[in-house]
C-alpha cells in the first residue's frame, strides 16, 4: 500500500495548523477605551498632554485683564481671536495641528470669545461666496466685505529637554503662549505650561 499519499496530506495539515497557531498568537488585541482615559506607553507627548495643555492655557488666559478691559472698552462685546502658529521646537516630532484644534475647541466651548477661521479655511469660504454669487439665489447668497477681523492673534512654541542615564529618562516640555493685539501689536497675555515626565525602561538581564 503506498502511504506516500497520507503522510504527505497529515504533513501539508499540520504545517496549515501551526501557521494558524502562529498567526492567532501574533495578532494585535484592540480593546477600545475611553478617549478622555489617560495612556502613557512610551512618555511621549500625546493626546492627553495636548488636551490638558490646551485647557489650561486657555482657562489662564481667559482670566487675563486684558479680557475685562476689552470688554469695558467695547460695551461688553466679545473679542474675536485667531489660533496662529504654534511652532514646535522639541526633540520630538509632534503634529501641532492637533493641539492647535484643542486650543480652538477650548476657546469657543469657553463662550467668552468669538473664533476667527484661520487663513486657509477663509480661502475656502471665499471660494464658496464666489461660487454663490453665480449661483444661489438673491435670498440666500452671503455678500463679500463682511467677514469678523480678527481683534486678537494667539501664537507659541513648544519646546522640550531631556535628561537620560542607565534606562532613566526625564522628558521636560515647555509650552509657551502669547496673545497679540492684531491693532497695537502689543502682547496683552503670556502664558507657559510644564510637564514632566519620568520614563524608565527595564533593564535587559542576560
Amino acid at each position: 500500500m503506498n502511504l506516500t499519499r497520507p503522510v504527505l496530506l497529515i504533513k501539508l495539515f499540520m504545517i496549515t495548523f501551526v501557521a494558524l497557531v502562529i498567526g492567532c498568537s501574533t495578532a494585535p488585541k484592540v480593546k477600545r477605551i475611553d478617549i478622555d482615559k489617560t495612556v502613557d506607553l512610551s512618555g511621549r507627548w500625546n493626546d492627553t498632554d495636548s488636551r490638558l495643555v490646551a485647557q489650561a492655557v486657555i482657562d489662564d488666559c481667559l482670566n487675563g485683564s486684558w479680557l475685562s478691559k476689552f470688554n469695558s472698552g467695547h460695551l461688553g462685546k466679545k473679542p474675536d481671536v485667531i489660533v496662529g502658529t504654534v511652532v514646535n521646537r522639541s526633540h520630538e516630532h509632534i503634529n501641532v495641528q492637533t493641539f492647535t484644534k484643542d486650543l480652538e475647541k477650548a476657546l469657543i466651548d469657553s463662550g467668552r470669545v468669538y473664533f476667527v477661521a484661520s487663513s486657509t479655511e477663509r480661502e475656502d469660504i471665499r471660494k464658496e461666496r464666489e461660487d454663490m454669487a453665480v449661483h444661489a439665489s438673491d435670498k440666500s447668497v452671503k455678500s463679500p466685505g463682511q467677514e469678523a477681523g480678527a481683534d486678537f492673534m494667539l501664537k507659541g512654541t513648544l519646546n522640550s529637554i531631556v535628561d537620560e542615564i542607565k534606562g532613566k529618562r526625564v522628558v521636560y516640555y515647555q509650552i509657551n503662549l502669547e496673545l497679540i493685539d492684531m491693532i497695537s501689536n502689543r502682547k496683552v497675555w503670556i502664558g507657559e505650561k510644564k510637564i514632566k515626565k519620568v520614563v524608565t525602561r527595564p533593564e535587559h538581564r542576560l
